[in-house]
């Protein structure tokens, strides 16, 4: 390799058997959202990847505007990685490639500079955090936001967010159930109420930060679930983010910083298992132990916490899911998140939850595995074309016919529900988690 030493050389390097061994067959083009929708070879992951390789082999100067632009395009949903026969871990090289663009360039643009202090300065901590939320936890019960996502005048990133907040709002489930709790978010999970079932093990609950102040509802449905399958649920109160945003925007270092505390306050909990809800958090928690590879004080320890880690519905297949008695009678569909399915590789668990309730009809929806156009905080970055990959799967959502739309992920139920509701379509989207939870009432 020429030039110095960088994250990308190291996984460049590392992975140079597997690049060796792609033959080039395009299987990873009719699977990449960008390279369907603008026909770009660049923004391909092939295409990625032999600018990748120039760059770290000093072809092409890592400063050079249109390699940032392609490499910006790129959502990081990894299904390339599903679909490659040669087994490139493209997800890693990715991000370590954010990572050397990070480093190199400050962001000149506005916008650029509010998000790296928002990760760096906001998102660390929980109280912050708490504070940022709070104004649009007021927000989206007032009918003004109604009003603030339908208004014709405002730039489109603006629109987006009062729509995706508006998307955060607790599901409208008055037809699936005879009666209807409180939508007001509670601090109080009672994760400690008895249950029919005899306790065999403590669980601990990673409620994600955007989780949990704007999805409470998610969260409590969860402990509900977990509950009545006898586990007693620990709540990590003072839990950070996960990273998985920053390691997503090139702030390796503070994604390092941010896992260091949560594997710290997970060993002090005691719990056996890290429960998550949030795909996108699930896959960052698990991949710990390759983020702190290089740290002699918690590299075991990170690699024993990846372990520990599952999603709410690889776990409950895992233990023997027991619905409730109570039917539902929908229709539903599911979308699989991106890091649930390409990440983490769950990708039977949670349709065959779905199929298993008592009441529901599954239909399954085309093209099940393709990005929604989430990708964290992509749909804020790239409006347009983001808004150009949710179209193609809201139409077929529209051609399933269902009542419901499931997921397991945040950021992707948001950007759903923000599509639905601006198309004003009569169909739910709602969490997993909360169907079922439905069935013990």
């Amino acid at each position: 390799m020429i030039g110095s030493m960088t994250a990308l050389n190291h996984m460049i390097d590392s992975e140079m058997d597997k690049l060796r061994a792609c033959v080039h067959c395009g299987l990873c083009l009719n699977v990449c959202p960008t390279y369907i929708e603008r026909g770009d070879e660049n923004d391909s992951p092939r295409g990625r990847l032999y600018l990748m390789r120039a760059v770290a082999e000093g072809r092409l100067p890592p400063t050079t505007s249109a390699f940032a632009r392609h490499i910006d395009l790129c959502l990081g949903c990894r299904a390339c990685e599903t679909a490659c026969p040669a087994g490139v871990r493209y997800g890693r090289l990715w991000e370590a490639v954010r990572a050397d663009i990070a480093a190199r360039q400050q962001p000149v643009h506005l916008i650029g500079r509010f998000q790296r202090f928002v990760l760096n300065r906001l998102f660390v901590s929980r109280r912050r955090l708490r504070w940022l939320f709070a104004p649009a936890r007021v927000l989206r019960r007032s009918v003004l936001l109604d009003r603030l996502a339908r208004m014709p005048i405002l730039p489109l990133r603006l629109k987006k967010v009062f729509m995706l907040l508006l998307a955060t709002r607790p599901p409208r489930i008055e037809r699936f159930r005879p009666s209807v709790q409180s939508d007001d978010v509670r601090e109080d999970h009672d994760a400690d109420r008895t249950t029919t079932f005899p306790t065999r093990q403590a669980v601990a609950l990673f409620a994600g930060c955007v989780g949990r102040e704007l999805f409470d509802h998610t969260n409590r449905a969860t402990i509900k679930v977990l509950q009545e399958h006898g586990r007693r649920v620990i709540n990590l109160k003072e839990h950070v983010c996960c990273g998985a945003l920053h390691v997503h925007a090139g702030e390796v270092e503070t994604a390092r910083e941010l896992a260091r505390k949560n594997i710290d306050i997970f060993e002090l909990s005691r719990g056996e298992t890290l429960i998550t809800n949030i795909a996108g958090c699930g896959a960052m928690l698990k991949e710990y132990g390759e983020l702190l590879a290089d740290d002699p004080d918690y590299r075991r320890r990170a690699q024993s916490f990846a372990r520990r880690v599952r999603d709410i519905s690889e776990y409950l297949m895992d233990i023997g899911f027991r619905p409730g008695p109570r039917p539902v009678n929908v229709k539903a569909t599911y979308d699989a998140p991106c890091h649930l399915f390409h990440a983490q590789r769950v990708t039977k668990a949670p349709v065959e939850l779905v199929r298993r309730l008592p009441g529901v009809t599954f239909i399954p929806l085309a093209e099940a595995h393709v990005c929604c156009g989430s990708a964290g905080i992509y749909n804020l970055i790239h409006p347009q074309l983001a808004g150009e990959i949710l179209h193609r799967k809201l139409n077929n959502v529209r051609r399933t016919g269902a009542d419901v739309l499931l997921t397991g992920n945040a950021g992707c139920l948001m950007t759903l529900q923000s599509g639905v509701i601006e198309m004003g379509w009569d169909i739910q989207v709602m969490h997993l988690i909360e169907l079922i939870a439905l069935t013990y009432e």
